[in-house]
């Protein structure tokens, strides 16, 4: 935080906030604050009142009656997102909300554009964006098509219009999901550099290590109500797991059998494995009631691995034994009726339908199982499996036939766990299984694979959260430039620890 933002009162005031839906108080007198030239996160599980406590702000929703927002001082009314920008609140929002098919300079414009004799002017549009995009570095133009950039540079776009609006106030919403490491990087610089020239910044995220490297100050909120607000100096991922979901972090990781002694025997059996570009000859085996961890660097050719396993990618070398049989896999049904099933890293791309409703997503897989009479879909059992799903998962829903799009990510990704599930695997591939889910599905997910190794299923989990890597696997893969560089974790190697794994990865060891 600067001096000033120390000195100074805050920009943004929200006091006693609260928001009920039909009957449910989603946020229970709520306070929080912001000053200008500071990044404030705002943290909370999945359903903690976080969007809600935003879309209030940003005029998206009426809070209930009795609270206050003061912006630099003064009491205002936030009837609309058109009033929210005018008083200098900008949101970016996790999905975001440009226009493809528009230019840069006509979004940046959008719904305030200039205009010369009766029509748009975008020549002018363009020339008076330039400034912007000049103080942001970015490569692209002010005549450049949005549809064409990939998505840290519409981020750029988004937080280009937030500053040609004169925002005081931005709101960033999980803006490193879709990027890479290097592009993160450079969002952080971006962030820091806005934060000096005095913008206001509440940043939400669920990833701890972002939290500690850009926050000035943590408001926790918890159940719909305000838990506390942690200074910088007072950040420790103990205490914020704590204020999150009120139980302790040892809890997270808890193991109840040691898989080297109780595992099985080999279940799967993958030899000389490649594709010619991005995975060369790799092999390993997997036991029943193991958990192996696949790390390895961004583009150490981890997923690309996977996907050929599971015969969503051509390879070109390579077999696999199940069970000790050999098995054609060419296809991911091949790969399904065999046996092994694979969660996506993207879910909302390649995994969920998000038009239909969780129960339907559930029961997509297996539902052919339950047909009768030469076809006849078993609705009843459909809807027994779903309720069942729901229950064992705690999949936070009011109906199953709410459209999982409506979900929040961490019960998308329970939702497509259980669809896995159900078409009862022998091995369980999870590719980034908590990317984007807050640290209470985590917990549920880590318990979840903990059951499945217990009942003999063999689990692969890839995961760039090397926290996560250690905490979860009995063993672990390092990937390096697509070849398996080496294993941590099983006799005669090196304990499991971010610091092995770091060493082979990065070629230290």
């Amino acid at each position: 935080m600067t001096a000033v933002a120390q000195e100074q009162s805050p920009v943004l005031e929200m006091r006693h906030i609260s928001k009920t839906f039909v009957g449910l108080r989603v946020l229970k007198n709520v306070s929080f604050n912001v000053k200008s030239g500071e990044v404030h996160a705002l943290m909370g599980e999945n359903g903690a009142g976080k969007s809600t406590l935003m879309k209030v702000l940003s005029g998206a929703y009426n809070a209930d009656p009795g609270g206050e927002i003061r912006i630099a001082g003064k009491p205002v009314i936030i009837d609309g997102p058109l009033t929210a920008r005018r008083l200098g609140v900008s949101i970016i929002y996790q999905e975001l909300s440009l226009a493809p098919n528009l230019t840069v300079a006509e979004n940046i414009f959008l719904g305030c554009e200039l205009s010369k004799n009766g029509g748009v002017d975008r020549r002018a549009m363009a020339v008076a964006c330039m400034p912007i995009l000049a103080r942001l570095g970015v490569s692209f133009t002010p005549r450049t098509v949005v549809s064409s950039l990939s998505m840290a540079e519409r981020q750029l776009v988004e937080i280009a219009r937030a500053l040609h609006a004169r925002s005081r106030i931005l709101v960033m919403d999980e803006p490193t999901t879709s990027l890479s490491s290097r592009e993160t990087d450079k969002l952080f610089d971006l962030i820091r550099s806005l934060r000096a020239e005095g913008l206001a910044i509440i940043y939400i995220s669920h990833r701890m290590g972002e939290i500690y490297e850009l926050s000035d100050r943590v408001t926790v909120l918890r159940d719909g109500g305000y838990v506390g607000t942690l200074e910088r100096k007072d950040l420790s991922a103990e205490r914020l797991v704590q204020m999150m979901v009120g139980r302790d972090l040892s809890s997270f990781y808890k193991k109840e059998d040691d898989a080297h002694q109780k595992r099985g025997r080999i279940i799967l059996s993958v030899r000389n494995m490649g594709d010619g570009r991005r995975v060369r000859n790799c092999s390993f085996d997997l036991h029943e009631g193991e958990v192996l961890g696949i790390a390895g660097l961004v583009g150490a050719g981890r997923t690309e691995f996977a996907r050929l396993i599971y015969g969503a990618d051509q390879r070109l070398s390579g077999t696999v034994e199940l069970d000790g049989k050999p098995v054609s896999i060419f296809t991911p049904q091949q790969a399904v009726d065999a046996g092994i099933v694979y969660l996506t890293e993207d879910r909302k791309q390649y995994g969920l339908f998000l038009d239909m409703s969780v129960r339907e997503n559930i029961n997509v897989g297996v539902i052919g199982r339950d047909s009768r009479f030469g076809g006849i879909l078993n609705l009843k059992a459909a809807a027994n499996r779903s309720a069942d799903a729901i229950k064992t998962l705690g999949i936070r829903v009011v109906a199953d036939t709410v459209n999982v799009g409506a979900l929040s990510g961490g019960n998308q990704q329970k939702v497509l766990l259980s669809r896995l599930i159900e078409t009862k695997p022998r091995v369980l591939i999870l590719d980034e299984p908590t990317r984007g889910v807050d640290i209470g599905a985590k917990s549920e997910i880590y318990k979840l694979i903990n059951s499945l190794v217990k009942s003999r299923m063999g689990v692969i989990v890839i995961s760039s959260d090397l926290p996560e890597v250690v905490g979860v696997c009995d063993r672990v893969l390092v990937m390096r430039e697509g070849i398996i560089a080496g294993e941590v974790g099983s006799p005669g190697t090196a304990p499991i620890s971010q610091e092995s794994i770091g060493a082979i990865a990065t070629g230290a060891s």
